[in-house]
């Protein structure tokens, strides 16, 4: 593949691709999924009615979805969406806790309210067969190249820059991007300002980078999950780090969590989505004269926004309270909740023997605690900006 072919595919091709691969096992899977009570040659009759990327996630992955979430959850909820205009496009810049539910949970919301569904950033990493490759461009996923040499990071990293601004200024439509490379394994949601970087890779001349972000209209996404099904996966590659080792992940482990992520029991789940974050961008402008301090600020302040965002659920709490031996947060949980928990941990570590397993498992839940602890209501973004910039 030509390294500047990191784009999805049109919607005029998204019919002949999807008549290529629908013999598929894996997509016989997905439609099968879909519509358990369905023959197949009415399945095939929805599939053919798809021409466009639109009505592929419409028809298929929608009621696949529904499905999940009933099965596999405890329902979804959201906010912060009629805030936005239903008809502008956004850069949502999101949180990252699973390999596929985050972007497709994100559109979930989007096409139920009517708004601009998104294309989405992954990892070359993580579509390894040709198939999974066709199957992410047809769903508006692009390329995010990874283990470049620096030379061919900068100038893949200007060239997805160049395509993030033309989705969002040009073509009119959403873009989600993680706030860091990869997921929050120990659920920090902290941003990195390398991404700030690349996306101001695109500005002309005579602009500062935050006078481009502006054009892209940056919204911060919190999502959160009561359970993450890929906690104890997540144990294994923390363990290693931990001890300063380097994590070997095994043939087909990335495909093993999107499965778990997927099928696992999640409970409760909530997107909210924060504020347009322009006037932000305004002060730092206004306010840092170091243009080189500008992407840690705005970082800073979009930390600010996911971590207060972030909706708590009991596992966090109780993951608080254990972690560091206290009764603070005991209001937020019952008994059995707790002892719920406590014996899911068990059940789940019990192949990692390993005596730091424990804490590191109940750190990744009590993290967003602890990041929401340090913001308060009262704090302005002028404060935020000031005390960045220390």
């Amino acid at each position: 593949m030509n390294e500047q072919d990191i784009g999805f595919f049109p919607d005029e091709k998204i019919h002949t691709r999807l008549q290529k691969m629908q013999h598929h096992p894996m997509m016989q899977a997905l439609l099968h999924y879909a519509f358990p009570n369905k023959r197949t040659e009415e399945i095939t009759t929805i599939l053919d009615a798809c021409h466009s990327t639109k009505a592929f996630q419409a028809k298929i992955i929608y009621p696949a979805l529904q499905r999940l979430l009933n099965e596999h959850s405890e329902g979804l909820t959201t906010g912060g969406f009629e805030k936005l205009e239903k008809d502008t496009p956004y850069l949502y810049f999101s949180n990252h806790r699973d390999i596929v539910l985050d972007t497709a949970l994100t559109n979930y919301v989007l096409l139920e309210k009517k708004m601009i569904m998104t294309a989405s950033a992954i990892g070359d990493n993580l579509v390894p067969s040709e198939w999974l490759l066709e199957f992410s461009k047809i769903n508006r996923n692009f390329l995010v190249r990874r283990g470049l040499s620096p030379r061919e990071t900068l100038l893949s990293s200007r060239h997805l820059s160049q395509f993030i601004t033309s989705l969002v200024t040009e073509e009119n439509r959403s873009v989600w991007i993680a706030q860091r490379e990869g997921r929050a394994k120990e659920g920090n949601d902290v941003t990195h300002p390398g991404v700030i970087k690349m996306l101001t890779l695109a500005k002309d001349q005579q602009e500062k980078g935050l006078d481009h972000l502006l054009k892209l209209k940056l919204v911060p996404l919190a999502i959160s999950y009561e359970l993450d099904p890929t906690d104890h996966l997540k144990v294994r590659e923390l363990l290693a780090a931990s001890k300063g080792a380097k994590y070997e992940k095994e043939k087909g482990e990335d495909f093993q969590s999107i499965l778990a992520g997927l099928l696992g029991q999640k409970k409760r789940i909530h997107i909210q989505a924060g504020k347009l974050m322009n006037d932000e961008i305004q002060a730092i402008l206004q306010s840092v004269e170091t243009e080189s301090r500008h992407g840690q600020v705005l970082s800073r302040l979009i930390d600010r926004e996911i971590q207060r965002n972030y909706r708590l659920w009991p596992t966090n709490y109780i993951a608080f309270d254990e972690l560091f031996g206290t009764d603070r947060y005991a209001c937020q949980y019952t008994k059995e909740e707790k002892q719920v928990f406590l014996d899911r941990m068990e059940r789940k570590l019990a192949a990692i023997p390993d005596p730091d397993a424990g804490s590191i498992f109940l750190r990744m839940y009590a993290n967003p605690v602890v990041n929401k602890e340090q913001w308060h209501d009262s704090q302005s973004v002028q404060e935020v900006v000031e005390a960045a910039i220390k």
